[in-house]
């Protein structure tokens, strides 16, 4: 559960990384899981005919959700299943990492929904996935090992269930 120190404590790192020098710093000391094992997979058919989901690393859920795990500074690596119809009213940022200031007045930013939506009606897209996933960024330490190698396997056995043509993952 999360504190009132822990938030007041992210707020003040969230404020720190407007100073450049301060996320310079911190971005050349950090080391970003890379991989070179994941095979590239081009569509087999246009994207006019293909389903989407949408994965959003910026702590979106809904609000009868739980909140994500903010206390643990190594992150939550657990995820939050957003039904595709939802209306955005009923969804929420719980991510004490960025400022989502913006992002809290128009969700878009971080979960396209109205976007992809709109691509839908148009027919540039064939089908929306009957559920989006939200996920907190900043994963760190045994977390990140979690992530990869259950939950990051989870979502992909739900999306192939769904047969999901192509996942676009929105960082935050």
């Amino acid at each position: 559960m999360k504190t009132g120190w822990d938030k007041f404590k992210n707020k003040i790192f969230v404020s720190l990384f407007q100073i450049p020098w301060v996320k310079e710093r911190w971005t050349s000391q950090y080391n970003a899981l890379e991989s070179d094992s994941i095979p590239w997979t081009p569509l087999s058919k246009p994207l006019s005919q293909c389903k989407l989901a949408l994965i959003t690393t910026g702590g979106v859920h809904l609000k009868t959700d739980p909140p994500f795990n903010m206390s643990d500074p190594e992150g939550d690596p657990s995820y939050r299943k957003i039904p595709s119809t939802i209306a955005i009213e009923q969804l929420m940022i719980t991510h004490d990492y960025f400022d989502h200031k913006d992002a809290d007045q128009d969700i878009n930013l971080v979960l396209p929904i109205e976007i992809v939506r709109g691509f839908q009606q148009e027919g540039r897209i064939g089908q929306l996935a009957d559920h989006f996933y939200g996920l907190m960024g900043h994963i760190e330490g045994q977390h990140l090992d979690t992530l990869v190698k259950k939950t990051a396997k989870v979502l992909a056995k739900q999306m192939k269930q769904e047969s999901v043509d192509i996942a676009l993952l929105v960082p935050a």
